[in-house]
């Protein structure tokens, strides 16, 4: 099918969804997630015909992006099923008001329609989008980059059987066949049957939606996250936290790119920051984590030089810009010039230091003495997410159910006029 076909086959489908119960919708998610994990085998031979063609073209964390095992599969298929047990987002009344004049006006949420998520080396983001899409009232049509596609083919078909088998369309849940940017383009200028367009992977795809999107568009993902140790932390906490938040999964949006230090706490903890970071992780046979060090810190610790550019990077690497503040509201300043307005952290035990930073830090995630690694729909009970809006309309943070609906005023009268 083209492109156009798909955007006119998801357009026709998507009402379909308005006509069938939540329990209806449950079943067909509990029906694709056994879909999947029943076609294990084959996604993970499309997937490895995936790592074989990307090997050597992107990082070795970026594979670990692209990899798909049973076990993540299996992550997948409860990552539906949890979507499943959610309340029904659809017909949920908002607000009620009776009028004087007798009406009884009421907004109700209901579906967006037809909504396309573009994204790139993550197939999980497959099986996450379809199942909000479908329990949320949408269609859901993906563009998945050609590094993923193989993968991201297979499990879609495995969906649709999951779909067929509940009575449902299978074109409530199409993947794009065209890799090339004109595709992505034409999404991008779907008017007329696109409702809400998601780009989901790095800042140049992000940028490019945003800017040459006609149809609505939401912000998402770019992480340049940091974690800002008080000159009243814990030095222990906050270690952890950033080991956690920089190297249990450095390729994805809610990593650790930046470490800001309060110039009290500097002389003790970057020397303990560096030995956690690097000199243990090599003695492990671990990945140690490159410093990239402002002048104050390379007073301190060995490391290499930052560049003119490493505070305002997304490295997705094991990479850490380091910075030395002088107080609580250079931090603060330096973290809201440079952040994404993904998501930001202070360590302290200081409770007024706490309350000041994530009253002035505005991003969609505030952490206090916990890792950015959070930042996550599993994690935040939303099931699984379609991405993390860094925007703030109409949504900010984890997006899940709630927010790929949108709302109408429904007005019930008696022979009324004005």
């Amino acid at each position: 099918m083209t492109t156009l076909d798909i955007l006119k086959t998801a357009k026709e489908t998507a009402p379909f969804l308005l006509t069938v119960s939540a329990e209806d919708k449950n079943r067909a998610l509990s029906l694709m997630a056994d879909s999947l994990v029943e076609n294990t085998e084959k996604i993970i031979e499309a997937n490895s015909r995936d790592m074989e063609n990307a090997r050597g073209k992107i990082s070795d964390v970026m594979l670990d992006r692209l990899m798909l095992n049973a076990q993540r599969i299996n992550d997948m298929a409860k990552g539906m099923r949890d979507v499943a047990s959610l309340a029904d987002p659809v017909g949920r009344r908002i607000k009620s008001l009776q009028r004087p004049d007798g009406l009884l006006i009421e907004k109700v949420s209901v579906p967006m329609g037809v909504i396309a998520i573009i994204y790139e080396s993550r197939p999980n983001v497959t099986s996450d989008a379809a199942a909000l899409c479908v329990k949320s009232g949408n269609a859901c049509i993906l563009r998945v980059g050609k590094e993923a596609f193989l993968s991201a083919n297979a499990i879609t078909e495995a969906l649709k059987s999951g779909l067929e088998k509940a009575g449902f369309p299978q074109g409530l849940v199409q993947l794009i066949q065209d890799t090339s940017h004109s595709s992505a383009n034409e999404l991008m200028t779907a008017d007329g049957y696109v409702d809400l367009l998601i780009p989901r992977g790095g800042a140049n795809l992000i940028r490019a939606c945003v800017e040459n999107a006609t149809v609505n568009c939401i912000q998402t993902g770019t992480g340049i996250c940091h974690v800002y140790v008080d000159k009243d932390a814990d030095m222990d906490k906050a270690l952890d936290i950033i080991e956690n938040a920089k190297t249990s999964r450095p390729s994805v949006c809610n990593a650790e790119e930046v470490c800001v230090v309060h110039s009290d706490a500097a002389e003790k903890f970057l020397p303990a920051l560096k030995e956690r970071l690097v000199d243990r992780r090599k003695a492990q046979g671990l990945t140690p984590v490159e410093l990239r060090l402002d002048q104050k810190a390379s007073c301190i610790i060995d490391g290499s030089k930052a560049g003119v550019n490493d505070f305002d990077t997304e490295f997705l690497d094991y990479i850490l810009a380091v910075k030395v503040a002088g107080s609580l509201d250079e931090a603060i300043s330096h973290i809201c010039s440079h952040s994404t307005g993904h998501s930001d952290a202070i360590v302290t035990e200081n409770r007024a230091a706490a309350d000041k930073f994530t009253m002035l830090v505005d991003s969609a995630a505030v952490y206090v003495n916990a890792s950015t690694r959070f930042t996550d729909g599993g994690e935040f009970g939303l099931g699984c997410e379609m991405g993390i809006s860094t925007q703030k309309l109409h949504a900010r943070g984890p997006m899940g159910l709630e927010e790929l609906n949108t709302y109408k005023y429904i007005i019930t009268g008696n022979g009324n006029i004005r």
